[in-house]
């Protein structure tokens, strides 16, 4: 075959072992110039060691990569890239304490200074929807500014093939749009694209070939144009999934959380200060909050759960009690559970054990401390539990929770704050990076909870996940909460007009 002729790139035979582990087992992927290429499975499928290996992050075990027709050994990042390979990871690599310019030239060396870097970087901003501030330090911003980084980082390379993971999950559905465009031009340049996600709508869209994934081996591959989104996603897990059953006919009941005009100062210089957030939730409600990155969610997810405290008490209220002048387990002691974006290092210690990580949050409500004496038999018990209940995927009796794939992590933890039946629940981000079945399970377990009377905030950048478990939906923008409004009459287009800043007569 003529070098011309040939696949972009070419993994044939990709072996990779971590110990008794085959993550991925004899793996074969061609993709083309021009085309944009799905890779799916579910969380633990091996995706990720496969795309670490082609970015030069990993070295395969047995097989080889061709690129252009030749062969060719990739032992770092930079080999990679200097071929022309650019990727956009679901977990971020970047230096904290360094600022959004500095962390794009690291990746640009000999490419002009921090002005010219700061230059293209607001002009790819622009063009694409992805605004960010050159000047901010990364560990101020949320995970969906830094995908913003990864983005931009690896467009400013111009590379020949663009892997990208997950990269609509921080943006408006007009700002996916627009970045769809983007790809798809940059397809007709013969730029080769490999799309991670678990959107399967988009895969639909966007794909000319998909690669399916389960367990390290390549399963299927299929045309996903063609295909229905439950048969993509029955592929993806090994068995129907099923769409998230509708509550039964239950009572709306009082109102258990409230938001009396809360004004809260920025936490900090580049942070987001609420402007007069008001929000009430009932009993047997779904509310659910949209708005892209970086407009006020992790300060008002702080503001709810008591990690930052209102000016009065009467700014937050659970079930009728002004709390806002009290912490989380004061809060947690009034029945209320709250699940944070992070799944590691916020919603769990990565290197305590899942029983020690149900101790975290259910020490001051779930009997687990008597007379200042753990019960370790309690928590395991209730570890075991969730496990059971939530369909945990693990490796040992009681693995320390970075050894879990995302997917089974963030069951976990949903699950650990799920089982305690708490009145009232607000979760940020619940299915973020998750695959097909873990979101069904953890999307129904909330509609659920609901129908049994809790009121359950739900912080999300995905409208999908919105408005198919939402009874209401509201829109956090520039940190002002706009009025909730009924998940069964607003429209996609309204919703994404107002967290972009427009008004609710815009999108009429």
């Amino acid at each position: 075959m003529a070098a011309s002729d040939a696949p972009l790139v070419a993994m044939l035979g990709i072996v990779k072992r971590f110990g008794a582990l085959t993550a991925n087992d004899r793996v074969d992927l061609q993709i083309r110039r021009g085309e944009i290429h799905a890779l799916l499975g579910e969380n633990g499928a091996g995706k990720s060691t496969l795309v670490k290996i082609l970015d030069g992050l990993l070295q395969p075990d047995a097989g080889e990569i061709l690129w252009e027709g030749r062969p060719v050994v990739l032992p770092d990042p930079e080999a990679a890239a200097r071929l022309g390979i650019g990727m956009v990871f679901q977990h971020f690599s970047l230096f904290d304490n360094l600022t959004v310019a500095e962390n794009i030239a690291v990746a640009l060396p000999g490419e002009g200074g921090r002005s010219e870097v700061a230059r293209r970087i607001e002009e790819v901003g622009r063009s694409y929807g992805l605004t960010l501030d050159p000047s901010r330090p990364v560990w101020t911003l949320s995970a969906g500014e830094r995908q913003r980084i990864e983005i931009v980082r690896a467009l400013l390379r111009k590379p020949k093939l663009l892997i990208l993971d997950e990269p609509t999950s921080v943006l408006t559905p007009q700002e996916a749009d627009g970045l769809f465009t983007t790809l798809e031009r940059l397809a007709a340049d013969g730029c080769g694209l490999l799309y991670i996600t678990h959107r399967l709508e988009e895969v639909k869209r966007l794909c000319s070939r998909a690669t399916i994934m389960r367990g390290g081996k390549v399963v299927a591959a299929c045309d996903p144009r063609g295909e229905t989104v439950a048969g993509l996603a029955s592929l993806m897990v090994g068995a129907d999934v099923h769409e998230v059953r509708p509550a039964p006919a239950h009572a709306v009941g009082k109102i258990r959380l409230e938001l009396n005009n809360l004004h809260l100062p920025a936490p900090d210089l580049h942070g987001t200060p609420l402007t007069g957030a008001m929000l009430q939730v009932q009993g047997g409600e779904v509310l659910g909050i949209a708005g892209v990155a970086g407009n006020g969610q992790s300060e008002l997810f702080a503001a709810l759960s008591g990690e930052s405290l209102a000016p009065r008490p009467e700014d937050v209220s659970i079930d009728g009690a002004p709390v806002g002048r009290e912490g989380i387990d004061a809060r947690r002691l009034r029945n209320a559970a709250f699940l944070p974006e992070e799944r590691l290092g916020h919603a769990a210690a990565p290197r305590f054990t899942l029983s020690e990580n149900v101790v975290l949050s259910r020490h001051a409500t779930g009997g687990l401390v008597r007379r200042g004496v753990l019960k370790t038999g309690e928590a395991q018990r209730i570890a075991r539990e969730v496990i059971r209940v939530f369909d945990v995927r693990k490796g040992g009796e009681d693995p320390p929770a970075a050894t879990l794939s995302g997917g089974n992590l963030q069951k976990f933890v949903v699950g650990r704050e799920i089982l305690r039946e708490p009145g009232v629940l607000v979760v940020n981000q619940p299915t973020w990076g998750v695959d097909a079945g873990a979101a069904a399970t953890i999307r129904q377990a909330l509609v659920d909870l609901a129908a049994r009377g809790s009121a359950v905030v739900v912080i999300s950048q995905d409208l999908d996940e919105l408005f198919a478990i939402s009874d209401r939906i509201a829109v956090l923008h520039a940190g002002r909460l706009s009025a909730a409004r009924s998940a069964r009459t607003a429209t996609r287009e309204e919703i994404g007009i107002l967290m972009a800043g427009g008004h609710a007569t815009d999108a009429a």
